[in-house]
């Protein structure tokens, strides 16, 4: 299934991509796609509907972030080989994580928004994992079962934020709307296996990344299981697990980064595509 949430900002309502990829409103089934309806159970109940017996949106309208009320917003840092290798990083030993504010989170398709002083705003297509039910101390055998489904992430950063400002990653992670989500929530079993997906991100119609995620060092697999030996993860819970090469602060001889009027295009296969277009705050 494709799950989705329309309609303007804070106000969205939860619906479903039919299989002629009309929208179908599914308020009358649930109230939002958010970690307590994102158990097998409620998924289960929500594929045994007719989605041509549900109403029918016009797809004009705004699509919000693909899953609601997100209660972490973790992302891992350095988790492609090749990308590692274009920053000069070394190989990490165990993943990476730093959290990025979840008021940062914005639609597929919104505005992204250069915070005032920005000069170093970068792009970064990345594979997000959603949590279904709450998990610990689960094993990499069994920490798919614990996934809901999958969807497109864009990690925008401000490298100077993150990299000069004293302190840690967050600051460049975190302004607002640098959290693009969706278009939609493609449950698990539509997607398959996740280590096998591949991902783009164009800017102004020119390509920067290509890659996929059988180049991640850490599994979808790992890092969940990884993650789950230190905190509980809960349903609804986000994880961005990192990009691959062609980011702009990677770029040889020179970094390039986003200007206002720039236009980001991201697609992961069997995810959906996401467009932004970056504008200044103020």
């Amino acid at each position: 299934m494709k799950l989705v949430r329309f309609g303007d900002a804070g106000a969205e309502k939860p619906g479903m991509i039919d299989h002629n990829g009309d929208l179908r409103d599914l308020s009358g089934q649930v109230d939002d796609i958010a970690g307590h309806v994102l158990s097998d159970t409620t998924l289960d109940m929500l594929r045994t509907l007719d989605p041509m017996a549900l109403p029918k949106v016009d797809r004009e309208v705004r699509f919000g972030p693909c899953v609601g009320q997100i209660g972490k917003f973790m992302c891992i840092g350095l988790n492609y080989s090749d990308h590692a290798a274009e920053t000069g990083a070394a190989i990490p030993e165990h993943p990476i994580l730093f959290m990025k504010a979840t008021s940062a989170i914005v639609g597929p398709n919104d505005d992204v928004v250069m915070p005032r002083g920005s000069t170093h705003t970068d792009w970064e297509v990345e594979l997000g994992v959603v949590i279904g039910k709450a998990c610990k101390y689960v094993s990499e055998e069994e920490a798919l079962d614990y996934v809901a489904g999958y969807c497109v992430c864009n990690d925008v950063s401000e490298r100077h934020f993150q990299t000069k400002l004293t302190g840690q990653w967050t600051k460049g992670k975190s302004c607002d709307t640098f959290g693009p989500t969706g278009p939609w929530l493609v449950t698990r079993d539509e997607v398959g296996d996740p280590q096998n997906l591949a991902m783009h991100l164009d800017v102004n119609g020119n390509r920067r990344q290509t890659g996929n995620t059988n180049t991640m060092i850490f599994t979808v697999a790992q890092c969940i299981s990884h993650l789950s030996q230190m905190f509980t993860l809960h349903p609804g819970d986000v994880i961005s697990t990192g990009t691959p090469p062609g980011v702009g602060m990677g770029m040889k001889p020179d970094p390039v980064y986003l200007k206002e009027g720039d236009v980001m295009d991201l697609t992961i296969e069997k995810l959906g595509s996401q467009r932004q277009v970056v504008r200044a705050d103020g």
